[in-house]
Parts: C-alpha cells; structure tokens; sequence
C-alpha cells in the first residue's frame, strides 16, 4: 500500500462485542494477523435511550460529535434534510464514502454526513442463499476490486459496514463469515490485498450495571 493509494472497508459490529466466542475463528484469525486495540468512549449521558446511543458512539467514531450535537445544544438523532457541517468529502479531500446499513438512525446521519447510504437488505436480499463469498465479492466491486483484480476506478475509496445487534439472524455468525470471506480473498501478497485496508470495530453496545464487572480489562 506504499507506492499506491488503498481503499478502506470497515466493518463496525455495534454491540456484538460480548457474542463473541472461539467458535468465531475467523475473527480469532484476523486479530491473530493485525493490530489490536481498545478504544474507551464516553459514558453515555443520563437517560439516553438506544438510538440516541447507537448515532453517538458512530459519530464519536467518526469525529462527528458536532453533527450530531444540534444547534440548541440537543441531541440530534432526527435525520435532518441540510447541515452546515463540511461533508466527509469536504473534510478529507475529496473522499469518496459508502455506508451499508439497516439502521434508520445510522442511515439518516450518513446522509447528514455525506456518505451514499445502501441498505443492506437491498445486497444481500437479491442474493439470499449465496455463499457469503459472492455477498464479500459485491461488497468488494464498491471498492473497484473485482474477481481478484483491482479495477483502475472505483466508485468509493471507502465503504463502513455498520452490523447492529439483532438487525440479522445469527448476527454474529453472519460477521464471522463475511470477515472469512474477505481473508480469502485479501491474502497477503495478492492484488487486493496490496490495496485493501480492512479494519474491524466490534462494539459492546449498551451495558447495564450489573455488567459493568464483567467488561474490566
């Protein structure tokens, strides 16, 4: 990724954070391979209900608190039609941004924000029962990596994958998979994986009290 401009895909597993078990080897794996980290957030303020949380710690993610901060100084989970905040094009030269979400909330504040929005269900609908492989590979084709090749052009230099608890059946499993699905193909030495950056953030969500001990690290 030296001598050429990479293209980002990442996958944000909010609240799946605590179903994650060693059956899930293909996330085990991935770890194994790169660069782990923790990222603490703010605690989430008094009363906030669950989509509120959800458009926070995404724009906290995203360095957006301030789009998500309406003017009156309330929180802004409503999908608002114009902002006066820069783009993410505007704000990091000219990027090119998808998001693929089934989350209203999420959705909504990518447009405030200036990704393009798909709905998941709009890709994996139309290829329901499809080994996960042909789901990677058209999740891919938005990056301009297509059948192992890297295309000259693409229609976005990157793509955020927002998976919410509960949106999908065997939610995690589904994750498992895709992320397999995008090894094989990003092998280290191969085309797509000279020019792909794929990076994970698996999340825990809302946490109670009483499981407040049990996420010590």
């Amino acid at each position: 990724m030296a001598d050429k401009p990479s293209r980002g895909l990442v996958l944000y597993g909010d609240g799946l954070a605590h179903l994650i078990s060693p059956s899930h080897t293909n996330l085990h794996s991935l770890a194994a391979q790169g660069v782990c980290g923790f990222l603490s957030l703010p605690h989430s303020p008094h009363a906030e209900t669950e989509d509120e949380r959800v458009v926070r710690e995404l724009a906290q993610l995203l360095d957006s608190n301030d789009a998500y901060i309406s003017n009156d100084g309330e929180r802004a989970v409503e999908c608002q039609q114009t902002s006066l905040l820069p783009t993410i094009s505007e704000r990091f030269m000219g990027l090119r941004a998808a998001i693929l979400a089934t989350n209203a909330n999420v959705k909504c504040f990518g447009r405030k924000l200036g990704f393009t929005v798909f709905q998941i269900d709009e890709l994996t609908n139309c290829l329901n029962g499809s080994p996960q492989d042909v789901i990677v590979s058209e999740i891919l084709k938005l990056l301009g990596f297509e059948e192992g090749r890297i295309l000259e052009t693409s229609e976005f230099d990157l793509v955020l994958l927002h998976i919410g608890q509960g949106e999908k059946e065997n939610d995690l499993e589904w994750v498992n998979d895709l992320v397999g699905g995008i090894i094989r193909t990003a092998q280290p030495g191969s085309e797509v994986g000279s020019r792909l950056h794929f990076s994970i953030i698996m999340s825990y969500g809302a946490v109670s009290n009483d499981e407040d001990s049990n996420l010590l690290i």
